[in-house]
């Protein structure tokens, strides 16, 4: 998810899910582990021809394109169906990482805020465990995003120089692949030049206070007022806060886009995230900052939907 990244079919730390995955950590891990990369292929397929529409979007002008259906249109035509899977690559390598430090930095944040800020005299030897708190959950995320950060910033970075690409011809290409593309960078501007923007990744995924704030709310009422199966409750959960979470940050991730997008040398246009933000403004007011919302927004149900299909399959068969 890019922000998108993460899976929904991750329960809240207070269901009951989550609890008996703790009890059968240690035998199944391989399974988490092998279910996650058919999930993160499954999500790939599906999302990631509204992610390339989306960052397109973000980072022309209205000259190049009148909408999503015309990027998709003239992307199709020029460059193929490859055209749509550019700068797949590196989500797909990379979110087998991210998602390990981002779920486990979360489950570690969880449970440090609960039992040292919110319920910190609690009787642990009891095994009853107070919930945390939405506020609690809020803050965790923020945390695991800001940690988290550190893998995808560069991940996301190299994605979205390959996606703006827009040459049929490899051989006109600026980058090959992705690992042409990395190596490049590297040689021409370092460490600093693969964490290009990572101010700007910090900003974004603060927003991960609102995905797993109203991860938990929903989780809750959908327990409490459904008869909702847990991994229905999760799709349903997964689903709803993600759309919350795009509609909180999607003009940070426009800004995200413009600041990775930019020229590395001393043509750079944006020091800083703040000087993308002003000509995202300058250029085309508060609609700037909505700009590829469609297709983002209509990428999170299908692919996460697709995600959890393919985790919960193979996990079910898998001995």
């Amino acid at each position: 998810m890019s922000a998108t990244a993460m899976k929904p079919a991750v329960p809240a730390a207070s269901t009951p899910s989550e609890r008996s995955a703790k009890d059968n950590q240690g035998s199944s891990n391989y399974k988490g582990f092998v279910a996650g990369v058919f999930s993160g292929i499954a999500k790939l397929s599906v999302g990631h021809p509204f992610d390339t529409i989306k960052v397109r979007l973000q980072t022309t002008d209205k000259s190049q394109f009148r909408g999503p259906l015309d990027c998709l249109v003239q992307t199709l035509r020029n460059e193929g169906v490859k055209g749509i899977y550019k700068g797949a690559t590196p989500p797909l390598v990379g979110w087998m990482f991210m998602d390990s430090i981002m779920l486990g930095s979360l489950s570690v944040y969880r449970r440090v805020l609960n039992d040292n800020f919110f319920n910190p005299r609690q009787d642990l030897s009891s095994g009853d465990r107070k919930k945390l708190p939405v506020l609690g959950h809020a803050v965790a995320g923020t945390m695991a995003g800001w940690t988290v950060s550190f893998i995808a910033g560069p991940v996301e970075h190299i994605k979205a120089r390959l996606q703006v690409q827009y040459a049929a011809d490899k051989s006109k290409r600026l980058y090959s692949g992705p690992i042409d593309c990395l190596k490049k960078i590297f040689r021409g501007h370092g460490v600093r030049g693969l964490y290009h923007g990572l101010s700007a990744t910090l900003l974004f995924r603060t927003f991960f206070c609102f995905w797993w704030g109203t991860y938990d709310l929903f989780t809750s009422a959908l327990q409490k007022h459904t008869s909702l199966s847990t991994p229905a409750v999760n799709f349903w959960a997964g689903g709803l806060s993600a759309q919350v979470f795009w509609l909180t940050s999607y003009p940070s991730d426009v800004v995200k886009q413009r600041v990775m997008t930019d020229p590395l040398g001393p043509e750079r246009k944006f020091p800083r995230w703040r000087d993308a933000a002003k000509a995202v403004w300058r250029e085309n007011g508060w609609r700037g900052y909505w700009r590829g919302f469609v297709p983002c927004f209509l990428r999170a149900f299908p692919a996460n939907a697709m995600a959890l299909v393919a985790f919960e399959g193979v996990l079910r068969a898998l001995p």
